[in-house]
């Protein structure tokens, strides 16, 4: 889509040519003043209750009085919050689905925050136009091309429009990838979308195979690929948007491309959505897909373990030990519990970067599922300044993260009579052991993991990936920009209108 920022009153917005107008109508009728037919019909139908008070509630009105598009949605945005603008826009969307329309205006004029609005319906759209068409030549590819932002001062909503711009390329990126079933996207071909990611400004990548990995001794992520005839990956990406001296973030995505839960196969039921288990690395190419759209002043380093967990002849076996790139040798009592050995490497490898913060973010335990369902990410951390930073972005995007605890005593079960550490605890505190497992290869480093089992993929009839939490990730590098010791200028961005996604 393509995304146009106007300054537009109630009376221009009417006269705009679209094929459907959306107009954003606070739950206070007070703030709606003009004598133009749109407002006056604004006023009439909340006068008569015929457009409700209450979040999402909306009137679809066709070839309204004085109304250029042949579609308009009044839709109710309470106090025009963050999450009152998601369910309207996708509500006011939803009213005017129809064959042919190419271009939606969304007028967001009438609320009292219109501005910093604009990011949020730029992410609704996305989220409810959203169509899935790689592997299904069938499915009804997305119609609307344009959209046309209408605020009070389009001056003032630019940095809003360049951070939705942002998000919407990022999050469609993590999706699409995600969403691609096991055979179209292999650790080879995620390799592929980060070399394409190496060739934007700011961006370089690398991408080690078995050989360099092996060099490296990376013992424990070697030993989740073996059973897979697909070729590993370690894909190394660097975006440079501060000076050389600024201490970069490292993003660590787990890329597990298939998990059949290897030798301690997993059951039948469902495993199909073990597709969605390189939700972490999707994440982390999305997250340097809107890195290269809004150029912040930080610098971030990718890390992506990507490979299969297959259950043939070569495969790892419960109650092997490998030896990790730490030295550590870990006892493998479960092969299902894969993530947190690519990962594990991953995270000493880290190191070398002498980063500000490691957030490693992974698809990782059914108990983070079962704890916190598919509201919230789980957070866990070694440093409060960094857990609080994360969970304001994840409240200030909308991408949400709940912190739990890492008390020593949950990594009791982690103990093993032949190694260092065990792969596993007990099923109790299941998420939490597996973050005290990761915890155990990260020394004294700012670290935070974000466990995104419940929030990274849909089941059901909306079965999908989410982009989750590629928000989250970019509001918080947003925030590392703007801080202080990012000792740099933001780039330019662009001005009034954005590329298409």
């Amino acid at each position: 889509m393509d995304f146009e920022l106007k300054s537009l009153s109630v009376a221009q917005a009417a006269q705009s040519a679209l094929d459907a107008l959306i107009v954003l109508v606070p739950d206070d009728a007070k703030t709606v003043r003009g004598e133009d037919p749109l407002t006056e019909l604004i006023r009439d139908v909340s006068r008569r209750g015929d457009l409700e008070t209450g979040v999402g509630k909306s009137l679809f009105v066709y070839r309204a009085s004085g109304v250029k598009a042949a579609r308009l949605v009044l839709v109710r945005a309470g106090d025009g919050a963050a999450v009152a603008v998601r369910k309207a826009v996708a509500a006011g969307l939803a009213a005017v689905k129809a064959t042919g329309i190419k271009k939606v205006g969304v007028l967001l004029s009438l609320l009292a925050d219109d501005a910093a609005a604009v990011k949020t319906v730029m992410t609704a759209l996305s989220e409810a136009s959203y169509s899935y068409v790689t592997t299904k030549p069938s499915a009804k590819a997305r119609e609307i091309k344009e959209v046309l932002l209408g605020v009070r001062d389009a001056a003032s909503a630019k940095d809003s429009l360049r951070m939705g711009q942002a998000l919407v390329t990022g999050v469609e990126l993590a999706k699409e990838w995600a969403n691609r079933p096991a055979n179209h996207s292999t650790p080879s071909q995620l390799a592929d979308v980060a070399r394409k990611l190496g060739r934007k400004p700011r961006i370089k990548t690398e991408v080690l195979g078995p050989k360099e990995v092996a060099a490296l001794g990376m013992g424990a992520f070697m030993a989740v690929a073996q059973g897979s005839a697909q070729p590993l990956r370690f894909i190394v990406m660097q975006y440079q948007g501060a000076a050389k001296s600024s201490a970069p973030v490292v993003l660590v995505g787990k890329g597990i491309t298939f998990d059949t839960g290897g030798i301690s196969i997993k059951p039948a039921p469902e495993m199909d959505e073990m597709k969605f288990d390189m939700g972490g690395a999707a994440s982390v190419l999305g997250t340097f897909a809107a890195l290269a759209e809004l150029q912040p002043a930080v610098n971030v380093v990718g890390l992506i373990p990507a490979c299969e967990n297959m259950p043939d002849g070569l495969a790892v076996k419960p109650g092997d030990v490998v030896t990790s790139m730490s030295g550590q040798t870990i006892e493998i009592l479960n092969t299902d519990a894969e993530g947190r050995l690519i990962l594990c490497d991953a995270l000493t490898y880290a190191a070398r970067f002498k980063p500000r913060a490691v957030i490693d973010i992974a698809t990782l335990t059914g108990a983070c599922m079962i704890a916190l369902g598919a509201v919230r990410s789980g957070l866990f951390s070694n440093q409060d300044e960094l857990a609080a930073a994360l969970q304001n972005a994840g409240e200030r995007s909308l991408d949400l993260c709940w912190r739990l605890p890492l008390d020593d005593d949950y990594a009791e079960g982690l103990k093993s009579n032949f190694a260092d550490v065990a792969n596993v605890a007990g099923r109790a505190g299941g998420a939490i052991s597996a973050a005290k497992f990761l915890q155990k290869f990260v020394s004294d480093l700012p670290w935070a993991h974000l466990d995104i089992a419940g929030s990274a993929w849909k089941s059901g009839a909306a079965k999908g990936a989410t982009g989750r939490p590629v928000g989250l990730l970019l509001q918080y590098l947003a925030d590392q920009a703007a801080a202080p010791e990012a000792k740099a200028k933001p780039a330019a961005g662009p001005a009034g209108r954005a590329r298409r996604v």
